[in-house]
């Protein structure tokens, strides 16, 4: 009997969890993260805001189980477009991995802004919180494919010996960081490509090239193919979609 009442209390905490974040994501994307609070949440639930607390301590620790849940998410949609083509070419699978992750940022752009809105903790710190390890997962994705094409074919790097002194010392630490799976000079490939892909993603997410483009798939896939040059890779296009097809 104690062991069935102690599954039941689970069952109903986790259901209650499972509203909370419902309740959080619907906020989110209908009034922004500034109505995220302990207050309306509960409020939302019909919970005060003392009962909420049951569940988490605090507004930083809901906000970092949510952001988490959202990492989760977007890594499980990036692996599952690598594992759709788990018997294609080490390019293939990179292009559909980024195309999946735009897709899921420009379907979810709140979410997106919001577990990027603030910085993953560095390595040193809150390592075993659960959003750092949710985030672990996300950054695992591309990195394992980018070690993968090192291993079996190494893309060219620059002279780690010519770089500043302060990049060379960052560099060295990341690599420490992964493990020394790849070793800083092609870490800073990886980086470099890194930056340019997510940074071209929050532009458009947060719509600042609105201006300019009214479709940013093409500058996106100009990105891919200068991306697949940059790692000696064939850079192949996207499967057409109805839009494609029609235009």
């Amino acid at each position: 009997m104690p062991a069935h009442t102690t599954s039941r209390r689970d069952r109903l905490r986790q259901a209650t969890v499972e509203e909370i974040h419902v309740t959080v994501r619907r906020l989110l994307v209908a009034q922004g993260s500034a109505a995220v609070t302990i207050n309306a949440v509960a409020r939302e639930m019909g919970m005060s805001g003392p009962a909420l607390y049951h569940y988490y301590a605090g507004h930083d620790e809901l906000v970092g189980a949510v952001t988490a849940g959202f990492f989760r998410e977007l890594a499980e949609t990036m692996e599952q477009a690598r594992d759709a083509h788990a018997d294609a070419p080490i390019g293939d699978r990179l292009l559909s991995v980024c195309r999946a992750m735009r897709a899921w940022a420009i379907a979810h752009p709140a979410e997106f802004g919001w577990i990027f809105a603030s910085p993953i903790a560095p390595p040193n710190r809150q390592q075993d919180s659960v959003r750092h390890q949710a985030a672990l997962r996300f950054e695992q994705v591309l990195l394992d494919l980018t070690v993968e094409l090192w291993q079996a074919q190494p893309f060219p790097v620059p002279d780690l010996a010519g770089l500043p002194a302060s990049l060379r010392e960052q560099l060295t630490a990341y690599s420490a960081t992964i493990e020394g799976r790849l070793p800083p000079e092609a870490a800073h490939v990886f980086l470099t490509c890194w930056i340019r892909l997510y940074g071209l993603l929050c532009m458009e997410v947060l719509h600042q090239l609105d201006f300019a483009y009214t479709d940013l798939e093409p500058v996106f896939e100009e990105c891919l193919r200068d991306l697949s040059t940059k790692l000696s890779l064939d850079y192949s296009e996207p499967p057409l979609t109805e839009g494609r097809r029609s235009s």
